[in-house]
């Protein structure tokens, strides 16, 4: 986890006279101790975050009002800080999600990076104010501030679930806004399933997005006991949901868990396709600390099986682990890798 300021906190620390007027709430892409530096400046401002693992940094760095799950509790807003996500469409659900707390004539802010999106700041929010200012632009970061003129109609989940069908798995996938895999089956999940074998006993799918292997898994085996984890809020409101659709509801735990931190005991299997991007940058942190650990969370005999792009250097660690690395498929972008312990 990153602990200097990024630079589009370097920029608000331009405008801490502006934002810290009113206590904030603050949303998005938080990747740094911007609390701390709001909270040095002003009134301390609410956190909300879909990140698990900055949920679990920021209350270790003595961070109390910091809310974590898919939407924040009804208490009423004074303003809104929204760090642009990665994606538009988690840029519209945040907005939807947060200013329905917010009364009217409150001030919103919108903040980024300028190749992530902030740009589209004014036309995110003309479905709530009339007029949005760009009120700095620095180290290739932006800030964006409008006036709520409009009431935000109160949030409702399911107006943002999506849907699509695995025809060759029979399953009725649901997804959310940023959820990986969000509007079809990727090519790299689809050669994982295509190079399974029959599983047994205790699973765990690491990284469990939009819940289409966990889903997978128990559709073509009913006995096996299967654990879920992701660090996103709304991935795992998308897994809960897609195992829903598929009457799997009841055969599945599913739930935070920052890398490996938050789960016990070992598995028979652990089966991935791992992220390698964080916002706007690659990330190979998570996967690779999975890699280095996962044979500690197996059963003598248990197995590691996952996909990757096939350029990521990951044959070396699990060797490094595991003693070994079989390359099962390859389909030109991504390739899975097993192991097992010995």
């Amino acid at each position: 986890m990153l602990k200097a300021l990024t630079t589009v906190s370097e920029m608000l620390a331009r405008n801490l006279d502006v934002l810290t007027q009113q206590p904030l709430l603050v949303c998005g892409l938080l990747e740094d101790n911007l609390p701390t530096m709001l909270a040095d400046a002003g009134p301390a401002p609410r956190i909300f975050t879909t990140d698990y693992s900055y949920y679990q940094w920021q209350k270790n760095q003595g961070i109390k009002d910091i809310e974590f799950g898919t939407q924040p509790h009804s208490q009423a807003a004074s303003a809104i800080l929204l760090l642009m996500p990665k994606a538009k469409a988690e840029a519209e659900y945040l907005l939807a999600a947060c200013l329905p707390l917010l009364a009217e004539g409150a001030l919103v802010f919108m903040a980024g990076d300028n190749k992530g999106g902030v740009k589209s700041a004014p036309k995110l929010l003309a479905p709530y104010c009339d007029q949005v200012v760009k009120l700095d632009s620095a180290r290739r970061a932006s800030l964006y501030q409008a006036q709520l003129t409009r009431p935000a109609a109160p949030f409702n989940m399911t107006q943002w679930q999506k849907g699509y069908s695995i025809a060759q798995e029979q399953l009725q996938i649901c997804t959310l806004p940023g959820v990986f895999s969000a509007g079809h089956l990727d090519s790299g999940s689809q050669l994982l399933l295509e190079n399974l074998a029959s599983l047994s006993g205790r699973v765990l799918d690491f990284g469990c997005g939009a819940g289409v292997i966990g889903a997978s898994l128990l559709k073509r085996q009913p006995e096996l006991t299967l654990e879920c984890i992701d660090i996103n809020a709304l991935a795992l409101e998308a897994t809960r949901l897609t195992l829903a659709n598929n009457q799997l509801a009841n055969q599945a735990k599913v739930y935070a868990s920052d890398g490996l931190s938050q789960v016990t005991g070992t598995f028979n299997h652990i089966v991935a396709n791992p992220p390698f991007h964080a916002g706007l940058k690659t990330f190979y942190h998570t996967t690779e600390a999975l890699l280095n650990t996962a044979k500690d969370y197996l059963t003598p005999g248990g197995s590691l099986t996952l996909v990757a792009n096939a350029f990521l250097p990951y044959p070396e660690l699990i060797e490094k682990s595991f003693g070994h690395c079989e390359t099962l498929a390859i389909n030109g972008k991504f390739k899975v890798y097993h192991a097992t312990r010995r």
